[in-house]
């Protein structure tokens, strides 16, 4: 029995695979999913191949602390933002040992939206050593936390398969 959906299992899975054929290994800096998305990588059987560190990083100062996400990044465009999300890619990718990185930042809500950042707004980027650099902002609305959460981290696996190309 798994703790996440079966699709998710099952994209974890072919990650997992994929990124042990070839060599390649992960880190994630999460925020609004916290966690959830090396969760469900290391659900997997053989993961550590893959994984080599997630980094929650819930609070601005965490972001900063652990990302290298700038502080006049987040007074200028707040934490869930295309800017900041981009900062947390590649402060995952270059404090790490990965290949790949995915990183999230958004509002899951119920409450902390306003009228620019709604419930379900979420900035997800993805980077790869390789010099790939992708970014996402997605509105899936006010669909309830843990609905908001489990998109996430479908989009930022699906994220993770095309930045590693």
């Amino acid at each position: 029995m798994s703790l996440f959906p079966a699709d998710i299992e099952d994209q974890a899975r072919r990650i997992i695979t994929d990124f042990t054929a070839r060599g390649l290994m992960v880190s994630t800096a999460e925020s609004c999913t916290g966690g959830l998305i090396a969760g469900a990588l290391t659900e997997i059987s053989g993961s550590s191949a893959v994984v080599d560190r997630g980094f929650v990083t819930y609070t601005n100062q965490a972001k900063m602390d652990m990302l290298g996400v700038t502080d006049a990044t987040l007074t200028a465009h707040g934490a869930v933002s295309k800017e900041t999300a981009l900062q947390m890619v590649h402060g995952a990718l270059y404090r790490s040992k990965a290949a790949v990185a995915v990183a999230v930042t958004g509002i899951a809500g119920p409450g902390g939206g306003s009228a620019d950042k709604p419930v379900g707004l979420v900035h997800l980027s993805a980077k790869s050593r390789g010099g790939k650099l992708l970014h996402r902002e997605m509105r899936y609305g006010d669909i309830g936390r843990t609905d908001i959460r489990l998109a996430t981290v479908r989009t930022a696996l699906e994220m993770l398969m095309e930045a590693a190309g």
